[in-house]
């Protein structure tokens, strides 16, 4: 499944047209200034929340000439500054608007006191949720219907895998609510990781999903780069990655299938099935080859947070799990096998959160506060933009750095955003 259903539905507000200025040939007469040339320059925004650096309030009366944006180091000129609180929205300085795209499906007006111009997309990756989790998982999501998504809010629902679930943006809430009973996790488990098939890659179904999840994520986040000025939360619903698990258990399940029993070394010591196919360079080979691999997956979960930078997209990951204990009795994983699974699993969803100014709520069961901090975070909030002053193409990550001249505030913003990737035209 792909995210291609919010193709057109997703740009409810068209970008800014490149800014393009043109210039008349000849030398500059006096009293003139040299023409500055820019063409297809994209508008660059970025979520800003600023705080009482004592209290934690939102503070909502910061004027343009306050605050300041760097993009490596070099001062920008902000050229859009748009503030949401409390349920309404504030232009404060804008620039050009840009004509309707055609083509591009707007969903219906609300009223103008309903805009509170926040756009909830919950991304249910249950490629990775066990069908343990699934009671879980729909209580989550009725939770979000009482203490995050509130009326005048637009959302969308898309999963990876069985669910086949993929609701257009809308404001009916019975779309979400008819959605939450189609919601099952498929996820694999411990023991089909360790007993399915494994190439030279690592274990090929787990792969495989990986692919998919992050293929449809990343579909997700190109598509909101459509929308300008608005909050974008991305609830991002999965037990999270690791795509090297449970070594030991597919060591043992290997030599299983090898033939390859228990014997004696020189000393008359035991040797372990697992331990001999260990030594052999043929294993170590393999095991190279899948940690090469994995690092390769690794390298599309950090191109999934660039393309959510790019969109201005927050992540908020959460884990349906919630506190996690030790694995169940009937899957038989050693515990050290189980320990770094979780750890990983925990560390990326952590990874997707952090590097796109989210939060991740993993390993604990109150669900509650997790959201109502995220409600707090996309109800109040600042959207600034700019057009890069940087014209290298070269330069495709770039560090942002958001502050303010007003004493005693602090600032939250997102702190790095990549350039789109250069596709080679043959």
């Amino acid at each position: 499944m792909t995210a291609g259903a919010f193709a057109l539905l997703l740009a409810l507000g068209a970008p800014p047209a490149p800014k393009t200025l043109h210039a008349q040939a000849g030398s500059p007469q006096p009293g003139q200034t040299t023409p500055t040339f820019r063409a297809s320059v994209d508008l660059i925004t970025t979520d800003m929340i600023a705080r009482n650096s004592r209290t934690e309030q939102f503070i909502a009366d910061l004027k343009v000439n306050e605050v300041e944006i760097y993009e490596d180091g070099v001062k920008q000129e902000i050229v859009s500054f748009v503030l949401t609180h409390g349920g309404r929205v504030l232009n404060m300085l804008a620039p050009p608007p840009a004509p309707v795209q055609e083509g591009i499906i707007l969903p219906q007006r609300r009223p103008t006191n309903d805009a509170a111009g926040r756009i909830f997309l919950i991304f249910i990756d249950d490629f990775h949720l066990q069908f343990r989790e699934t009671p879980r998982t729909r209580q989550l999501i009725q939770k979000m219907l009482r203490l995050l998504i509130h009326e005048g809010d637009m959302f969308g629902i898309v999963s990876t895998g069985h669910s086949s679930i993929s609701e257009q943006l809308t404001y009916d809430r019975q779309v979400l609510e008819s959605a939450v009973e189609r919601i099952t996790g498929g996820g694999l488990t411990p023991k089909e990781i360790t007993e399915g098939m494994q190439t030279s890659q690592g274990p090929a179904e787990l792969r495989h999903r990986a692919h998919v999840a992050f293929a449809t994520a990343y579909d997700l986040m190109r598509n909101l780069e459509k929308v300008q000025n608005r909050r974008k939360a991305v609830l991002y619903i999965s037990s999270g990655y690791d795509f090297d698990p449970f070594v030991e258990g597919r060591l043992e399940e290997q030599a299983r299938r090898a033939g390859i029993s228990e014997t004696t070394d020189e000393k008359g010591e035991s040797l372990a099935a697992a331990e001999q196919l260990r030594t052999s360079s043929t294993y170590r080979d393999q095991r190279s080859q899948q940690e090469l691999a994995a690092t390769d997956l690794i390298g599309e979960l950090y191109d999934l947070t660039k393309a959510a930078n790019r969109a201005n997209a927050t992540l908020y990951t959460i884990d349906p799990r919630g506190l996690i204990a030790g694995p169940d009795i009937d899957q038989d994983i050693k515990m050290s096998d189980w320990n770094a699974y979780v750890r990983e699993t925990q560390d990326s969803l952590r990874v997707l959160a952090e590097n796109t100014g989210g939060i991740a709520i993993v390993n604990q069961n109150d669900f509650d506060k997790g959201l109502k901090r995220i409600d707090n975070e996309t109800s109040d909030y600042y959207v600034i933009g700019y057009y890069s002053s940087n014209p290298d193409p070269l330069r495709r990550t770039r560090k942002l750095y958001v502050k303010t001249s007003r004493p005693d505030v602090s600032i939250k913003a997102r702190e790095t955003y990549s350039l789109r990737p250069v596709i080679q035209k043959r």
